[in-house]
C-alpha cells in the first residue's frame, strides 16, 4: 500500500535540497512526503532547514548499491523524485525499482545515453506495471519540451510543422550539467550504440518525426548555433507520442548569441572540452573543476535567467513564442522537477505508462502548473 505521495531521493545534494525546500512550500496540505538517502545525519540537516513545521518529516534509508532499500521506497510512494546524478553512474537501480513497482518516476537527467538505455531496459516493464518514467524534468528539458508543446498549440492541426528553439542563458553552469557533458563526450561510441538500440525497439508510425541538426545562421539579429543536448531527443519523443504534432514534425535546437565571435568562442570551447574528455587524466582533472552537488549562492542565482525563443511554421501560419524564467541550473530546475512530481501525484492526467516525455505524460496540466509557478510562456507579437 502506498504510504507517501512523494519520496525525494537525493535531498542532500545542492539541487535536491532546493527541491526539498520548494516541496515544503508547495505540497498540498493533504499531501504526504518523505526524504530518502543513505546518510541520515545529512537528511536530518536538510529537514532542519525546512523549519519546525517539518520536524516530523519521515527520513528513509536508500542507497543505490542496496536494491532492497530502493524497492522499499518505490513501493511506498506514488511518485519518486531522483535527484542523484550523474544518472549514467547512479540512476538505473532506482528506475528499475520504480518500473517494477508501477511507481511514477521523475529525474533531472540531461544524459542522452542514460535516456536511451533506460528505454531499452525498462520501458516495457513500466508499460506492463503502469509506471510513468519521466526523465529530463529540469532545465533539460522542461522549457524546451513544454515550449514546443505550447507552440504547437498555436499552430493549425493536421499539417506538417517546423519548429526551431533558440536558447539564451545567463547563469553559472551547474556541476551536474558539466559532469553530464564530460561523461557524454567521453562515451561517444556507447552513446551512438544506445541511440541505435532504442531506435530499433521503438514502434514505427506513419507520422514522421525528426529532430534535425541545423546549421549556423543568423535570425532575429542573433547568431544561432546548433546545440547538441538531450532536448531535441525529448521533443522528438513528444512528437511521436502526441498526435497534434501533425503528420510530419521537425525540430531544430540552437544556442543563441548576440555576436559572431561569442558564438565561435562557445563552439571552440565545447570542441576543446570534447577533445580533452577523450583523455582519462585530463578528464579526471576537468571533473574536479565543478562537481555535481556544488552550486552558486543565492545572490548569484538571483541574477541568472534563461529565455528560449521558438519559431513555428505550419499550414501557412508562422508564430513566435517564448519561455523564460530565472536561474535555470538550480532554482528553476528544482521548481520544474518538483512541479513535475506534484503534477504526477495530484493532477487528473490521461492514462499513460512507460518511458514518456514531460509533455506526453503531463501536457496541459504541467503547463498550467509551470505558469502558476512563475515561468513565462507567451506568444511574441510580430511586426506586420
Amino acid at each position: 500500500m502506498t504510504g507517501y505521495d512523494l519520496v525525494l531521493f537525493g535531498a542532500t545534494g545542492f539541487t535536491g535540497a532546493l527541491t526539498a525546500e520548494y516541496l515544503a512550500r508547495q505540497l498540498p496540505a493533504h499531501g504526504s512526503w518523505a526524504l530518502a538517502g543513505r546518510d541520515r545525519a545529512k537528511l536530518e540537516a536538510v529537514r532542519d532547514r525546512l523549519g519546525p513545521a517539518h520536524s516530523a518529516l519521515p527520513l528513509l534509508h536508500a542507497d543505490v548499491t542496496d536494491a532492497a532499500s530502493l524497492r522499499e521506497i518505490a513501493t511506498s510512494a506514488k511518485v519518486v523524485i531522483n535527484a542523484v546524478g550523474p544518472y549514467l553512474t547512479y540512476g538505473e537501480p532506482l528506475v528499475a525499482a520504480c518500473a517494477e513497482a508501477g511507481t511514477d518516476y521523475v529525474d533531472l537527467t540531461g544524459e542522452p545515453e542514460f535516456f536511451d538505455r533506460m528505454y531499452v531496459r525498462h520501458h516495457e516493464t513500466a508499460r506492463r506495471t503502469g509506471a510513468r518514467l519521466v526523465h529530463a524534468c529540469g532545465f533539460d528539458s522542461i522549457p524546451h519540451d513544454l515550449g514546443v508543446f505550447y507552440t504547437v498549440k498555436q499552430l493549425p492541426e493536421g499539417v506538417p510543422l517546423r519548429i526551431s528553439g533558440q536558447v539564451r542563458v545567463s547563469a553559472t553552469v551547474s556541476g551536474g550539467t558539466f559532469a553530464t557533458a564530460l561523461t557524454s563526450f567521453s562515451r561517444l561510441v556507447p552513446l551512438v550504440r544506445a541511440a541505435r538500440d532504442r531506435a530499433r525497439l521503438e514502434p514505427r508510425s506513419e507520422r514522421k518525426v525528426r529532430a534535425e541538426l541545423g546549421v549556423p545562421h543568423r535570425d532575429a539579429g542573433r547568431w544561432q548555433m546548433p546545440l547538441l543536448t538531450i532536448d531535441p531527443q525529448i521533443v522528438a519523443l513528444s512528437g511521436r507520442l502526441i498526435d497534434c504534432y501533425g503528420p510530419d514534425f521537425r525540430y531544430r535546437h540552437y544556442a543563441s548569441f548576440e555576436t559572431l565571435p561569442s558564438a565561435i568562442g562557445a563552439a571552440a570551447g565545447v570542441g576543446a572540452l570534447a577533445v580533452l574528455a577523450q583523455l582519462p587524466p585530463l578528464r579526471k582533472a576537468l571533473s574536479g573543476l565543478r562537481k555535481p552537488g556544488d552550486g552558486p549562492d543565492e545572490d548569484r542565482r538571483a541574477q541568472s535567467w534563461f529565455k528560449v525563443r521558438f519559431v513555428g511554421e505550419g499550414g501557412g501560419k508562422r508564430v513566435v513564442t517564448e519561455v523564460a524564467g530565472g536561474d535555470p541550473g538550480y532554482d528553476e530546475a528544482a521548481k520544474m522537477l518538483a512541479e513535475s512530481a506534484l503534477c504526477l501525484a495530484f493532477d487528473d492526467l490521461a492514462p499513460a505508462a512507460g518511458q514518456l516525455s514531460p509533455a506526453a505524460a503531463m501536457g496541459d496540466a504541467l503547463l498550467a502548473r509551470l505558469v502558476d509557478a512563475g515561468l513565462m510562456f507567451r506568444v511574441v507579437p510580430q511586426a506586420r
